[in-house]
């Protein structure tokens, strides 16, 4: 007898952890396929477009603070 799994209803802050740990780039290959599977690639645009906005503020403000030293 074979258990399936359910297959996971896409979440927003399920793409955000995704999309983190793909900035970070440690991401297992079990779990990157289960993304794959699972995650809306419209989340993903979303999410990946914020957190590179979000990315090159903190780089701009963190700039901006050494050059004022």
């Amino acid at each position: 007898m074979s258990m399936a799994t359910a297959p996971v209803k896409p979440s927003f802050w399920r793409t955000v952890k995704a999309v983190a740990w793909s900035f970070v780039g440690l991401r297992a290959r079990g779990d990157y396929e289960e993304d794959v599977k699972n995650l809306n690639p419209l989340y993903i645009i979303g999410v990946g477009l914020i957190a590179v906005f979000v990315f090159v503020a903190a780089l701009v403000l963190l700039v901006n603070w050494m050059v004022a030293r």
